[in-house]
């Protein structure tokens, strides 16, 4: 073989190579940590049986669908939220689908608001399983409002929810990991908590929010190796999120929330979840295109990424006071105006 065919067939190699990891990226709809994990099948989630693991906001959405596929596990399950009637549907589903018994599965409701009940729903858990391994910190609220047509107090609540409540569970969960020396500590943020869109501003900054607070956490335990926090950050997943969003007035409630249907599925992002879970990656970004883009150009490039949020988020405003789903700006091109 000449020397010249051997460099056309190795540049040949090369593109191919290329142009597939080009239509993987486009394709995906997890981070290429993540993907790479999925595809290479590492560590099965099949790891995570036989553990207690604790979700919070288990009465739908991704946390229900959490804890099914962690029942089909075999996994000993604790779930919490306010819906106390809710908890005991979803439970009754695991029962039927696993081969999970009474005894394997706790309801423990919880108000992530009331911060001093924390410490006693967690030696709740231990006088029940004598372990937790793995905290999945789900439960939390979205927004779907004008900063200037908001009031401050739902940003108090916000706040109140998705940071404090949960930094304030896992203080009450970490000294029992630290004691055994291992564990893990799951926080599910969002996409919102890397970049940002308008009508979230305190939901984003409840998110950014996490995402600091988790980081340091992690730098503090590096003398626990074998205690792992992770942060998930889901793009648009079908879920009640939206109709669930606080608005202008902590009372107020969303009208007309739109379909979800063109969203995630949510059995597909609790599947990259578990993923991420059994093989200990410290951050993983689970959405679509283009939202897995605006993440990467944000990482790289935050001043493009910027100019793109602030191209769309006119489009989302529009559509939010047009009664549509804000997100679907990002997902469905305009439409030509018909004559």
């Amino acid at each position: 073989m000449s020397w010249d065919l051997f460099l056309s067939l190795l540049l040949a190699c090369v593109l191919v190579y290329l142009g597939v990891q080009l239509v993987r990226f486009v394709r995906a709809d997890g981070d290429l940590t993540l993907m790479w994990a999925e595809w290479q099948g590492r560590r099965p989630e099949w790891e995570l049986s036989n553990m207690v693991v604790w979700v919070t906001g288990a009465s739908s959405g991704i946390g229900e669908e959490l804890v099914y596929q962690l029942s089909k596990l075999g996994a000993s399950l604790v779930l919490s939220s306010r819906k106390a009637n809710e908890l005991e549907r979803v439970k009754n589903k695991c029962l039927e689908i696993s081969n999970l018994k009474e005894k394997d599965i706790l309801v423990l409701p919880l108000d992530l608001t009331d911060r001093s009940s924390h410490e006693a729903a967690t030696k709740t858990v231990l006088q029940k399983f004598g372990q937790i391994d793995i905290l999945v910190n789900n439960g939390g609220r979205s927004q779907r409002s004008l900063f200037v047509e908001t009031n401050l107090d739902v940003y108090k609540e916000i706040m109140e929810i998705n940071f404090l409540g949960t930094i304030s569970l896992t203080k009450c969960v970490l000294p029992h990991m630290i004691e055994r020396k291992q564990g893990k500590i799951v926080t599910v943020s969002s996409v919102m908590g890397i970049t940002a869109a308008p009508l979230a501003s305190g939901y984003s900054a409840s998110k950014h929010a996490l995402h600091g607070f988790f980081n340091s956490l992690r730098s503090e335990l590096t003398t626990y190796p074998e205690i792992t926090v992770m942060i998930i950050c889901p793009g648009p997943v079908q879920s009640n999120i939206v109709q669930n969003a606080f608005t202008e007035e902590v009372s107020k409630k969303i009208e007309n929330p739109g379909k979800q249907d063109y969203k995630m599925a949510t059995s597909r992002c609790v599947r990259l979840m578990l993923v991420s879970m059994a093989n200990d990656l410290k951050e993983a970004w689970i959405a679509e295109q283009p939202y897995l883009s605006f993440c990467y150009i944000g990482q790289y490039a935050p001043t493009w990424a910027l100019l793109l949020i602030d191209k769309l988020g006119r489009r989302r405003i529009d559509n939010f006071k047009s009664g549509l789903d804000a997100d679907s700006s990002y997902f469905r091109p305009l439409k030509k105006k018909s004559n």
